[in-house]
């Protein structure tokens, strides 16, 4: 586990925040595979650039929004094409598993009292479905946000629903945008890399915390 701010000083921080809120797609779910048949799909109904199987590391290395000009999409289609494939998830949701390590350290993390919610650009319903597949009851809410650049503002609502601020909220997520989002709201971000985003991508957006294995949390809460 790396601390992109604090390195430098030799400093080993850590963060017990009153609410440690997690990304789901490529966080908690490891949703890569079926993502990236769902993308092709999409591209051909759609007629965007598909993504080859050797582009998908290029791919990790991109921010979103770069990713999204990759494959020529323009900013108006995306949230007609996000919605297709959302949906086209959900009937493939049974086909997606839980990050390795995962599942035990959401049940550590809740034996030991720390509430836990999901904020995601998924939906509701795939998010409910895949928890309730895989038995992992660890959550205490879920949010969304229809919009793929919308987190930040659904972060913000948060706040205000929890009268809390945002140095209680530690955000747990694997991609550009969602450094990006808690870094407009002033959350601190645990970014992951064993998502949709590689570790060079990620630590390039300087996020609080890097982690590389789902234990590292245990250790950053101070479990």
């Amino acid at each position: 586990m790396t601390s992109p701010r604090n390195e430098a000083q030799g400093d080993k921080p850590k963060a017990g925040g009153r609410i440690l809120l997690f990304d789901f797609d490529g966080t908690v779910a490891d949703t890569l595979r079926i993502s990236h048949l769902i993308l092709n799909d999409l591209a051909k109904e759609f007629r965007f650039r598909e993504l080859p199987e050797e582009e998908l590391q290029i791919a990790r290395n991109m921010s979103t929004r770069n990713f999204i000009r990759h494959l020529g999409i323009s900013k108006w289609r995306v949230p007609v094409i996000a919605r297709r494939g959302l949906k086209l998830l959900h009937e493939r949701i049974h086909e997606v598993s839980p990050i390795p390590g995962i599942p035990e350290v959401l049940s550590t993390l809740g034996e030991r009292g720390h509430r836990i919610g999901i904020l995601t650009s998924n939906s509701e319903a795939n998010v409910s479905a895949f928890l309730e597949r895989h038995d992992l009851r660890h959550f205490e809410f879920i949010r969304t946000s229809s919009k793929l650049f919308g987190k930040g503002r659904e972060m913000k609502r948060l706040l205000q629903a929890e009268k809390v601020s945002p140095q209680d909220v530690l955000y747990i997520g694997d991609e550009t945008r969602d450094i990006e989002a808690a870094q407009e709201t002033g959350l601190r971000i645990a970014a992951v890399t064993w998502g949709y985003n590689s570790a060079d991508a990620l630590s390039s957006l300087n996020p609080d915390f890097l982690l590389s294995s789902p234990r590292e949390l245990l250790e950053l809460v101070g479990l």
